[in-house]
This record gives structure tokens, C-alpha cells and sequence, in this order.
């Protein structure tokens, strides 16, 4: 399979050497107060320790989502094979310890993803024949933007793709000797292709990231995965759970808009049920009743939360006409609705509705489009590659970029340790929220979603889970 392209880019890294240590005898060589901006792989190099040293002198480390807090302190341990033990600490000054830890430093592992370049694979449809190729061309063209802002921070890629279409056989791009050395692969797009390449991660213990909603199971049993995107029915019970929390003590009013092609069935069973198992009544109208029939569905004593049975704009435009009417027929009545992700599209269309009846749209990505961070990107794509994003709500340079940004950070800091956890990073996403969690004893999936809340002060906010 022909390689697209390879991207190098040069490894700067600079390296130093604590010289402070505790004179009082422990266990452990000393405590270490954390500083602002510090990264448990900066500590552990500056101690010329290996960051599983660390780990072990600190097991509260383990724990999914732990964060380094300036002030709080850490124990630093003696490498696991230096010269100085506990005994000998005790007879020894700290210069004499300070000397003897660093001679017996273990050598850089050259092969150690977080003391090298990170070698990264991306197995994805780069063609321009069809909407799916154009697509992932400019998602890669974000993972080349990541490369060069992880540059500026002294990270080193070096990258190779591989034109990976619909009817490509994935088993002979596997065959390519670059392909057994990558760190980590993004890709790929279709579900037949994910068995092949999970085995081949599993044989040349490579990470691979999915980038989109697959209906492949094999995340539940491959640990070399992770997941971006859940698959509709978990996303759907992500939604309704988080549904239930946010609108307790509202009124639900479900509107069936006569859509015989709408996929969110799906979503308003799963939401049905879960009102009916926690005991909530709720209400379902229709949008062709009449003005007194749709008022009766309604509570005048509680927030009404609106939900309807499509996405679609053509209906949506209908139940905005009949709510602005209810409003308008009887005053003081509260009204909430709750849509879909596909809902971004129509902002500028809707924007005025979406403030009025405090809209939320349930998604797995937003950026907001008047942010500094959001025009330096659009405005860096421009300049790279002499052309706008293409304009859909989901920005796909921009999941590119927050996909690989986060992970090669991740690498970076901690190799093969690296599970994506919540701060782990230490990365704040332009328009995709990040959060794996282990899928029992298989991969990881990200269950990072977010509820865009239009208020009714005509502002806009995101409420990350």
C-alpha cells in the first residue's frame, strides 16, 4: 500500500538535574514539594529515576485521574539500583547521596517512547473521492498541526499514513515494516478493518486509537484500544442518565413530530423507560394537536422539559411556531427543551428560539465559535494549507488535532503507562472532550459528553461530564 506521507519532526528536549535532597534518613531519598506547571515525568527525570520508581514510592499515583497539585509533596525514592541503601544513606551527606545517585542512574532506554521520538501511524481513507476521504484528509491534516504544536514543546514525531479506503485489505497495509514500529496508530474509519489492525496491536504491543463510532465490539477485549466515540445505545443511556440528573423536579413533555424516518427512537424509548422506572410522569403530544389538546400536556406548576421524536429542521421549525404560541396564550408558563447533537447545524438558523426556550443540545464535541483558541487554529489551517475547514459542525481538523495532541502528550509523559484518564494530559481540548475508562479487562472508551446549554441571557455554555 503506497505511504501518503511522513512527517519528521526534530527532537529538542532539555534535561536537568535536581540538587537538592533530604539530609534526614528514609526510606525514600527525600520529599519533593510540587511546583507549578512540574509533570511526574519531569521529576522523575530531574531525579534520574524512571517514573515506575515514582509510581511505586507514591501508590495515591495509580489512582485513574490523579493530578500533581502545586504544594503538595511526593516522595522521591533512591533509583532501584543505586549504590546507596537506606544504611549507607544514614552515613553518607546529601552531596555524597546526590553523587552516588546520579552514577548509578539507569542508562536511557532507547527504546522508552517517552525518551525518543514518538513514532505514529495514521490508517485512515486520505483520498479525495468520496465525502469520507475529504473528510479524514483534513483530520489528518489536524494530527499534522498537533505534531507541530507538540514541536514547540520539545516532542518529537515522526510520522507515517497509509491511504486505508473502504475496500482496502488492511491486512497488507499491516505487512509494511513501518507499520510494526509505530507507538501508536489512529485508524480506522470502517468496523470490518478493526479486528485486523487490534491483533496486529495486540502483536507488536501498539496503541490504537479509533477516532469514530464503530460498531466493532473489540474494544471489550483488546487492552491495545481506545475508543473515541460510544456507539448510539451508549451514548443514548450516557444522555438519559445525565438527563435525569440535570431536569429532577421538571415536568417531561415528549412531542411526536410524524417523522416515520427519524432515528431517535432509539433515545426516547431508553428515556421513557428510565422516567417510568424512576416513578416521573411525564406527558407525550402530538405536533399536529390542536392549540387546547397541546396545552393540556403541559404543567403550569413546573418546569416543562420539551423532547422531540426528531432531529429534523422542518419539524423543529414546527414546534418552535407552536411553543412561541403556548407562551404567548399563557404567560408565566416555563419551558426547557432538550435536543440533539445535529441541532449545531441550525444555530444561526435558530439562535433566537434556542435562547428563548433554553435550549440544550446533547454532544460529544463543541467549539466555540467565537473563542481566541477556536480562530488561532481556523486561522493556522488556513495558512498550512491555503483553504477554509470544511464547513460542518464538527470540525473534523479540530477532533484531529485534540485526538492527537492528547494522546502523543500522553505518550509522552507516560508510555506505555499512558490510559487517558481525566487530567492525565493535562490537556484542555479545543472542540473534543477526552476521558477513557477501562472496559473491564479490554480496551478503553471515552465517556467524556457534554450538554451546549443556550440561556436564556443569550449565552452559551458547555457542561462537560
Amino acid at each position: 500500500m503506497k505511504r501518503i506521507t511522513r512527517y519528521f519532526v526534530a527532537l529538542v528536549l532539555s534535561l536537568s538535574m535536581s540538587e537538592t535532597v533530604s539530609a534526614q534518613v528514609q526510606s525514600y531519598k527525600e520529599l519533593h514539594e510540587v511546583k507549578r506547571k512540574e509533570t511526574i515525568f519531569g521529576i522523575a527525570r530531574e531525579n534520574n529515576i524512571t517514573i515506575e520508581e515514582l509510581i511505586k514510592a507514591n501508590p495515591e499515583m495509580n489512582t485513574p485521574g490523579y493530578e500533581l497539585k502545586k504544594g503538595s509533596f511526593i516522595r522521591i525514592p533512591f533509583p532501584s539500583n543505586s549504590q546507596n541503601s537506606q544504611n549507607s544513606a544514614a552515613s553518607s551527606t546529601s552531596q555524597n547521596v546526590v553523587a552516588s545517585s546520579v552514577s548509578a542512574a539507569k542508562p536511557m532506554d532507547k527504546d522508552d517512547v517517552r525518551q525518543r521520538a514518538i513514532r505514529l501511524g495514521v490508517m485512515l481513507p486520505l483520498h479525495d473521492q468520496n465525502g469520507d476521504g475529504k473528510r479524514m484528509v483534513e483530520y489528518y491534516r489536524g494530527v499534522l498541526m498537533a505534531c507541530d504544536s507538540l514541536k514547540t514543546k520539545g516532542i518529537s514525531v515522526d510520522v507515517c499514513a497509509w491511504n486505508v479506503a473502504e475496500d482496502t485489505d488492511i491486512s497488507k497495509v499491516l505487512k509494511d515494516p513501518k507499520a510494526a514500529n509505530r507507538d501508536l496508530i489512529i485508524g480506522p474509519l470502517y468496523t470490518k478493518q478493526v479486528k485486523a489492525l487490534g491483533d496486529f496491536a495486540q502483536t507488536h504491543d501498539i496503541r490504537v486509537l479509533i477516532p469514530f463510532s464503530t460498531s466493532s465490539q473489540e474494544v471489550y477485549d483488546n487492552g491495545n484500544l481506545f475508543q473515541a466515540y460510544q456507539n448510539g445505545h451508549v451514548l443514548n443511556e450516557a444522555y438519559v442518565y445525565r438527563f435525569c440528573q440535570r431536569f429532577k423536579g421538571c415536568h417531561p413533555v415528549l412531542i411526536d413530530c410524524n417523522d416515520s424516518t427519524s432515528t431517535k427512537g432509539g433515545f426516547t424509548a431508553a428515556l421513557r423507560r428510565k422516567l417510568e422506572q424512576d416513578g416521573i410522569q411525564y406527558s407525550i403530544t402530538n405536533l399536529r394537536s390542536s392549540e387546547s389538546m397541546f396545552r393540556k400536556a403541559f404543567d403550569m406548576n413546573q418546569r416543562n422539559v420539551v423532547i422531540l421524536n426528531t432531529s429534523r429542521s422542518s419539524e423543529l421549525n414546527v414546534a418552535f411556531a407552536k411553543l412561541n404560541g403556548l407562551i404567548t396564550s399563557t404567560p408565566g408558563i416555563l419551558i426547557t427543551m432538550f435536543g440533539y447533537t445535529e441541532w449545531l447545524m441550525y444555530t444561526r438558523m435558530y439562535l433566537d428560539n434556542f435562547y428563548k426556550f433554553d435550549v440544550y443540545i446533547p454532544s460529544t464535541y463543541y467549539m466555540d465559535p467565537l473563542s481566541v483558541r477556536s480562530e488561532r487554529i481556523k486561522r493556522k489551517y488556513r495558512w498550512n494549507f491555503h483553504q477554509e475547514m470544511q464547513n460542518y459542525h464538527q470540525r473534523y481538523a479540530v477532533t484531529g488535532f485534540d485526538h492527537a495532541f492528547f494522546m502523543l502528550k500522553g505518550l509522552h509523559l507516560y508510555g506505555k503507562h499512558f490510559t487517558g484518564a481525566s487530567g492525565m494530559a493535562g490537556y484542555t481540548p479545543l472542540q473534543t472532550p477526552l476521558h477513557f475508562e477501562r472496559m473491564g479487562n479490554g480496551g478503553l472508551q471515552n465517556k467524556a459528553i457534554l450538554f451546549v446549554h443556550y440561556t436564556t441571557g443569550n449565552k452559551v455554555e458547555t457542561i462537560n461530564f
